[in-house]
């Protein structure tokens, strides 16, 4: 009769690479929703899941490339609620409202892993490049949506790409600061501020 441990390598065996990485991912996700990413060990991880340790190596280099994984799924996520405003078409205030709610429901529900990735920016290059690519997108986007309503006459004449800079990363504190910490913000007024903010800075209303 096969042994635990052999019955244990057999299920490892049968694992896909992809459903592991799945695995290790999802259990990467459940702990950073408990603790913050300087405290994420791999042991933590592979504990949770029905792998080996050294099978975390197979899939990632350390932690930090584990961390740029975990939240790979977001960016999709995050652009589709912006495209509300990006590729707005008419009524730009309320399309700006519209992707703002969205963006803060997104941050609210996955924060702690947006935060793993800024927090792991801060001593590993390779993260802290991709994190920086992450919000350029973001900035170049806005900055081709604010240039369209100048020309348009729905914004006042206003420098594209450092407004939008400035909006970003604006957006990217406010929201790291108030769903970080054990009593997070209301999802509610989060969304209130920031609208209140860029519609006054972009629409003047």
């Amino acid at each position: 009769m096969p042994s635990r441990e052999d019955d244990g390598a057999v299920r490892r065996r049968r694992r896909t690479p992809e459903a592991a990485q799945r695995e290790i991912i999802d259990a990467a996700r459940a702990l950073l929703r408990e603790r913050p990413f300087r405290e994420l060990t791999v042991d933590d991880v592979m504990r949770r899941t029905g792998l080996s340790r050294p099978s975390f190596y197979v899939y990632f280099k350390d932690r930090h490339a584990l961390v740029l994984r975990v939240v790979d799924d977001l960016r999709g996520e995050l652009y589709a609620v912006a495209q509300r405003w990006y590729a707005a078409d008419g009524d730009s205030p309320q399309r700006l409202r519209e992707a703002l709610e969205g963006v803060v429901g997104v941050y609210a529900q996955h924060g702690p892993m947006v935060r793993a990735l800024a927090d792991a920016a801060v001593d590993d290059p390779d993260v802290e490049e991709a994190y920086a690519a992450l919000l350029q997108f973001f900035i170049d986007t806005a900055a081709e949506r604010i240039a369209h309503e100048v020309r348009a006459g729905v914004i006042a004449p206003i420098e594209p790409a450092e407004t939008a800079k400035a909006l970003v990363w604006m957006t990217e504190r406010y929201l790291y600061h108030s769903f970080n910490g054990a009593q997070p913000a209301s999802p509610d007024r989060v969304a209130e501020t920031l609208i209140a903010v860029m519609s006054r800075a972009l629409y003047q209303s």
